[in-house]
């Protein structure tokens, strides 16, 4: 009876413990927390970092809060890009991330004091090098790849990868996008609706090529010992993404919002980038990346909208793209 009633107290006393730890809601989207994404290393990394509870909700980003504004249940953002960092700085729901840019290891350099990037990658086109031999070395080989080449997209109005791919043709040829869209088309085997269901397309041998990251290739050479995959690498550049973490300003929990923010460019997580979200890295010196990464084909040119051009040219590439596609 005394060793049911000490046991008893101590799971009283560890339920008790539990349900005093502090919560911190991130918001994120929905790859965040499947079986491939970043979010569970990141969430015991963090609640080992800071002894609370981070509760991880996911969804489509900008349109929730959005819905939501100051409503949000959010303490911090995580998963935003700068093609539409320029309407969630318009809400005003977020303030300064108090970090230092100038430790980041991007290719490019940034400033934001609000928005605070944690990886970043290139979009490129990847191939299986035992069904394509010699792959499109630009833009301009791509759309000169015959017909029954099939290419798997997504949708640029509901993915940050789709709406990147108009951003980098636009990059590339300007007004002569629509023009662009229209010989790419007839290689367009599907348009998904995210990259998840694109990229399983393509690892199902249903398509020969699947818009993607040049970092995609390092979860096949590491997880899955496969070097079979790589990304066709552009001589007119490719577009460069990176993924930004925010700390909302109406947050009831600052301090652990902040300590949050501190954690995005700690070397633990850092470290996990690589082989979580198979992304670079934001603060990571090159050296200190798993060895896998460092077999990839990189872009020598990084092409880039910031966030209020890429605001602005959002309904005019959206617009050339759907004139081809609705033909």
């Amino acid at each position: 009876m005394k060793a049911l009633t000490l046991a008893a107290l101590t799971t009283l006393a560890a339920t008790a413990a539990a349900a005093e730890k502090t919560e911190l809601t991130v918001y994120a989207g929905d790859y965040f927390t499947s079986e491939w994404g970043p979010g569970p290393v990141i969430e015991a990394g963090f609640e080992e970092f800071c002894n609370c509870d981070l509760v991880f909700s996911t969804g489509d980003l900008l349109p929730r809060l959005l819905l939501e504004g100051e409503r949000t249940k959010a303490d911090v953002v995580i998963g935003l890009t700068s093609d539409v960092t320029a309407k969630a700085r318009a809400t005003g729901l977020f303030t300064t991330h108090g970090q230092d840019n100038d430790v980041l290891t991007l290719p490019i350099q940034l400033t934001d004091d609000t928005f605070l990037p944690f990886n970043y990658g290139h979009t490129a086109f990847i191939y299986d090098t035992t069904r394509t031999e010699t792959p499109p070395a630009s833009f301009e080989a791509l759309l000169a790849m015959p017909d029954d080449v099939k290419i798997v997209i997504q949708d640029p109005r509901t993915s940050i990868s789709g709406l990147a791919l108009v951003l980098w043709v636009q990059a590339i040829y300007g007004d002569k996008a629509q023009d662009v869209w229209a010989k790419l088309a007839p290689k367009i085997l599907t348009v998904t609706k995210d990259w998840s269901a694109s990229y399983g397309m393509f690892t199902d041998g249903e398509a020969d090529m699947v818009l993607s990251y040049t970092t995609s290739p390092a979860y096949h050479i590491i997880a899955e010992g496969d070097e079979t995959k790589s990304a066709a690498i552009f001589d007119d550049g490719h577009y460069f993404m990176t993924e930004l973490v925010g700390q909302v300003k109406t947050t009831d929990q600052p301090e652990l919002a902040q300590k949050f923010m501190d954690f995005v460019l700690s070397e633990t997580f850092q470290e996990m980038i690589p082989t979580a979200n198979w992304s670079f890295p934001a603060k990571l010196e090159e050296a200190k990346w798993p060895d896998g990464f460092k077999k990839l084909d990189l872009p020598k040119k990084a092409l880039f909208y910031s966030e209020d051009e890429a605001a602005a040219l959002r309904d005019e590439v959206l617009d050339a793209w759907l004139a081809a596609f609705s033909q």
